[in-house]
């Protein structure tokens, strides 16, 4: 009976250490990502996370959580901005190409000439 909650334990006591390394991730990215924050403050907060980790930590959420996850949003919307203005540019073409396929579709008889005609006008919209 005593080897299940040893296993038990080991199961809690891994799962919040993980737990911890992924909010002391979180803490130590937004840092960095902080422009505001002065680097002599950053040092601080970096010496503080590795003199008391777990105060410190608890101490940079309780203070700086609404700035961790506003940064953590302008962070993510701008990822998403960057990613759309990629694709745009990786996958427009210009009206003369959309037309110039369409046209080869239709020489070769996989397009009628109704949807050749719509495709093309499409293109010019």
């Amino acid at each position: 009976m005593s080897n299940f909650w040893d296993i038990l334990y080991l199961i809690i006591s891994t799962f919040l250490f993980v737990t911890y390394l992924i909010i002391l991730f979180h803490v130590v990215v937004d840092l960095f990502r902080d422009a505001q924050l002065n680097g002599l403050f950053k040092v601080l907060w970096l010496i503080g996370l590795i003199v008391l980790p777990f105060l410190t930590a608890l101490v940079y959420i309780l203070a700086r959580g609404k700035g961790m996850a506003e940064r953590q949003l302008m962070a993510i919307q701008q990822a998403r901005s960057d990613t759309e203005a990629y694709i745009r540019h990786v996958a427009a073409k210009s009206p003369a190409e959309q037309i110039a396929d369409a046209k080869a579709l239709l020489d070769k008889g996989t397009l009628t000439q109704a949807e050749y005609e719509q495709l093309k006008t499409k293109a010019l919209a």
